[in-house]
């Protein structure tokens, strides 16, 4: 068998998911022609493919040595990506664009990483050249309609979705898209076509997802059949992940411990740095005000890292594969601040836009770093999203957020969300007794009744001079990859405001179980 059959033959085994086959062929390309990067590429890409990620780096690296190709440098990206050598992965991103990739999947890889690096503007030229080569896959043009949808070019998105669903109408994933794309109305909706696609459902995912996008469509039409949907949904979705509110509440005591333990360490961060964050409860304002805060020239967003929690889960050297959890707050007591601080500005540079300009970090669940947060960079602002309890229960529940997320768990039952929210509360108020003034919480219907006063109150706090074009948000050109990035491209409104009323029945048991807690709903 020549060179040429065995990388043939790995690269199909590679196709059909036969990993075993793939790392023979590759082994013994290796073995006969040890000079040629093909046999190591391969092996690289087998042990990605195996989850031995650290494993796949050098043999990759190997490969490019022996002569460099856009795809090692294309692979090379993604298991950086993965092992969160986010710097790396963008250089290596940088040099496979370089290389003028011409094969779909390469293209596709660097968008990939591209998005996963925050920078979906520079994502879309490779997702076209994917789906140029490639017009048929689906994968390619479903990341490329994303990308589309996430920078704006809303009919655009809209296009290659449709597409999607013309080929495979079952394909869930892709109608949650189209729901969310954009608001409904009555007269312009695919509801029939939900309805036809959750009857034809055969997994629980994809009936999971088309409920998700029938509940959304039908409450933009005020229809208040939404909440059968999404009661089925998320009680599927509970059942699935396992989860017991106890395995947050024992993050909020661990939290309320360390802190309660020891006064904060005044002085003891690292000065002259002033990134700010953004936090509080998912889907109550935070992209909103991101939106307002990066219209200004001197301010850019970086959209929703993870560097605070990286960097922190890095210092506590907990063995966990959590990357919150009590034993890694616990350590981080040893943690120096300045330290820490130093680390999260290294592990986020690599997504800052515009060097020079302060960045925003956009992250809701920060609001559980925010002790650290204040102590290691004590320059930073930070600012807390606040909105009616009750909204937020609502705007909770009817979201689908990522299955894999360490944050979000408990957002697939009303009372456990109540019970969040009160902790939540309950830690807010331990940071403003700890750290006065240090937090702005800042009320989202506050803002909307208020735009240009609340406005100017936000870039107070945070340092920042007035400019109008923080009122134009939704003129704001930069991508959005939230949910809620067809509201933040309009222009402020309250038709967020009340939107649990339409369910009042259904919320009652969530209303009196706040009133217990002395948690005001009107």
């Amino acid at each position: 068998m020549t060179m040429g059959d065995l990388q043939a033959d790995a690269r199909a085994a590679l196709e059909r998911g036969d990993l075993a086959a793939a790392a023979n062929a590759a082994r013994e390309l290796v073995h006969g022609e040890p000079a040629n990067p093909a046999g190591y590429f391969l092996m690289g890409v087998v042990a990605g493919e195996a989850g031995q990620v650290a494993k796949s780096v050098p043999m990759i690296h190997a490969a490019i040595e022996r002569g460099e190709k856009a795809e090692h440098w294309a692979h090379l990206a993604k298991m950086l990506i993965l092992l969160r050598r986010d710097g790396e992965a963008a250089e290596a991103a940088q040099k496979a664009l370089a290389l003028a990739p011409g094969d779909a999947m390469t293209c596709d890889t660097i968008g990939c990483v591209l998005v996963r690096l925050g920078d979906h503007k520079g994502a879309l030229e490779p997702f076209r050249s994917a789906v140029a080569a490639r017009p048929d896959n689906l994968e390619f043009r479903y990341n490329l309609a994303a990308a589309l949808g996430f920078t704006g070019r809303v009919e655009e998105a809209r296009e290659q979705y449709e597409h999607i669903v013309a080929d495979d109408p079952g394909d869930a994933r892709t109608h949650y898209a189209l729901a969310i794309l954009s608001r409904q109305a009555r007269d312009r909706n695919h509801i029939p076509r939900l309805q036809a696609a959750l009857a034809k459902a055969e997994r629980p995912d994809d009936a999971l997802r088309i409920r998700y996008a029938l509940a959304k469509e039908l409450e933009d039409i005020g229809d208040a059949t939404a909440f059968s949907h999404l009661s089925a949904a998320n009680e599927q979705q509970k059942r699935a992940l396992n989860y017991d509110f106890a395995q947050d509440a024992a993050i909020f005591d661990a939290l309320e411990a360390l802190f309660g333990a020891a006064p904060p360490q005044d002085g003891a961060g690292l000065a002259g740095s002033n990134p700010i964050f953004v936090i509080g409860m998912p889907r109550t304002g935070t992209t909103l005000v991101d939106r307002i805060l990066s219209s200004h020239p001197d301010v850019r967003s970086a959209g929703e890292l993870q560097a605070m929690p990286l960097a922190l889960k890095r210092m506590a050297g907990t063995a966990s594969r959590t990357i919150i959890d009590p034993a890694t707050i616990a350590a981080s007591a040893g943690i120096d601040p300045a330290a820490l601080g130093e680390a999260y500005l290294a592990q986020a540079s690599h997504h800052v836009p515009d060097a020079g300009k302060r960045f925003i970090d956009k992250l809701p669940a920060n609001f559980l770093y925010a002790g650290h947060i204040a102590q290691a960079l004590p320059d930073a602002a930070i600012v807390c999203l606040r909105r009616g309890p009750m909204d937020t229960v609502w705007s909770n529940y009817k979201n689908l957020f990522a299955s894999n997320s360490a944050y979000y768990a408990y957002s697939y039952d009303l009372m456990d969300i109540a019970r969040y929210y009160a902790r939540f509360d309950r830690l807010m108020q331990m940071w403003e007794h700890l750290f006065p003034g240090r937090v702005l919480q800042l009320s989202y219907e506050g803002l909307v009744a208020d735009q240009e006063g609340q406005t100017r109150r936000l870039l107070d706090h945070c340092g920042l001079g007035w400019d109008a074009a923080c009122l134009s948000f939704h003129e704001n050109s930069a991508a959005v990859a939230t949910p809620s990035a067809a509201q933040v491209r309009r222009p402020i409104n309250a038709d967020g405001i009340g939107k649990w009323r339409a369910h009042e029945q259904a919320m009652e048991p969530v209303r009196r179980w706040f009133e217990t807690q002395g948690i005001r709903t009107a």
